[in-house]
């Protein structure tokens, strides 16, 4: 499970230094106060703005009087100074607002690799946090040797190593977005240097990689990279976005026959794509290819949607109802939400343990999963309403 394509900027969008000069800004009169007076306002403002730190930057810090750190909500910053001033607190301002300025207006990027990999921390060793396929349009927040703070369109905030990426300033991301887009649909293929199979390649591709449409020819399209790269794919492997997204229909059957699809794929820490998909990114890629958006983590998609009356049983639930696993609060304990499958009648659900699966919640079946009806929390059920994005509707890659 991971703890706690295609995505908005906008909103769907959107998972890894120069630094501007700090101002410093005093209440005025007030006497100075001991440290712990400030950090009790700091706690409130990121409670109000960044609960989640995965999706929110708030990591601001005191020293004496004095606050540092950074944050990417401006008015995360402005409601504490506001706060600290009401209070009659003296305080010395030195928190950075992101995106830094050694960007270099490079505020924005699209991933070029097929799968980029999006880490926790600045470095290749570093936890798998998530992954993005080719065309997710990222925020860019700052840098450090190499790798990007970014934030996909589902808002998560993780380092990208720079080379999956290409930075861009608003007017180049505003003409590549412009551009007329095609869709990978086919679980996994290649993308070529010449309009031949037999030939060399130039990317290997997945499910629901974006490209620019060059050209038409015959059996093949020739398409452009972010990065500039062009090259040709087979024609009955690509599809117009605007044509993709049109006809998503989240149904039920559709749900199933996606998660179906991806029957067998290994299980990965932090995947999101056909090369591997932990729980969550499992869950997350079957609604990704039926239009919708979901969070990226279990413990965040068990927040969206309606919830599904399970006390007497699953008799109410519904094929594409998501499952939640993991132990409840007890004892002072708070929740815990570590796994989510999905669920596809007949007292069965599928998900991503070891590899993808079905497991059937019936202990008569042979392949009743004891140990996940043991732990089995609660069930949602998700709305195209109730998803984070729309790609129906949604300018995730226009």
């Amino acid at each position: 499970m991971k703890k706690s394509l295609a995505v908005l900027f906008l909103g769907f969008l959107m998972s890894c230094a120069g630094s501007k000069t700090p101002s410093e800004i005093s209440s005025g009169a007030a006497p100075a106060v001991v440290p712990s007076a400030l950090a009790p306002h700091v706690e409130a403002v990121r409670q109000q703005f960044a609960p989640d730190k995965r999706v929110a930057l708030f990591d601001v810090k005191t020293n004496g009087i004095v606050l540092t750190g950074e944050t990417n909500m401006p008015a995360a910053k402005t409601a504490l100074l506001e706060r600290l001033q009401t209070a009659g607190i003296s305080f010395q301002d030195r928190i950075q607002v992101l995106p830094e300025a050694g960007l270099k207006d490079n505020h924005f990027a699209v991933v070029t690799l097929s799968v980029a990999n999006l880490r926790s921390e600045p470095q290749h060793p570093a936890e798998l946090a998530t992954q993005a396929t080719m065309g997710t349009p990222l925020r860019v927040w700052k840098q450090k040797s190499g790798w990007y703070l970014v934030q996909t369109p589902d808002k998560y905030l993780s380092w990208v190593d720079g080379s999956g990426i290409k930075l861009m300033d608003e007017t180049t991301f505003a003409t590549w977005q412009q551009g007329e887009k095609l869709l990978y649909t086919n679980p996994y293929g290649f993308a070529y240097a010449a309009p031949n199979t037999q030939g060399a390649t130039v990317s290997d591709l997945v499910y629901g990689d974006v490209m620019v449409l060059k050209s038409q020819g015959k059996g093949f399209h020739e398409v452009s990279f972010p990065d500039g790269r062009t090259a040709f794919v087979s024609s009955t492997e690509v599809q117009k976005y605007t044509d993709w997204a049109a006809t998503r229909q989240p149904t039920e059957q559709n749900l199933v026959e996606t998660g179906k699809r991806l029957l067998g794929l290994p299980y990965l820490w932090g995947g999101t794509s056909f090369k591997g998909v932990d729980c969550s990114g499992f869950t997350k890629t079957v609604y990704f290819m039926n239009g919708l958006v979901l969070p990226r983590d279990a413990s965040q998609q068990v927040h969206v949607g309606e919830l599904v009356d399970t006390k007497d049983g699953f008799q109410n639930l519904r094929p594409g109802d998501l499952l939640f696993f993991g132990s409840p609060a007890k004892d002072g304990k708070n929740e815990r939400v570590v796994h989510v499958g999905m669920w596809i009648g007949n007292n069965e659900f599928i998900h991503s343990a070891g590899r993808v699966r079905i497991n059937s919640m019936d202990p008569a079946a042979p392949n009743h999963d004891a140990s996940e009806l043991k732990r089995f929390l609660r069930a949602k059920r998700v709305s195209p309403q109730a998803s984070l994005i729309d790609l129906r509707t949604a300018s995730l890659f226009q």
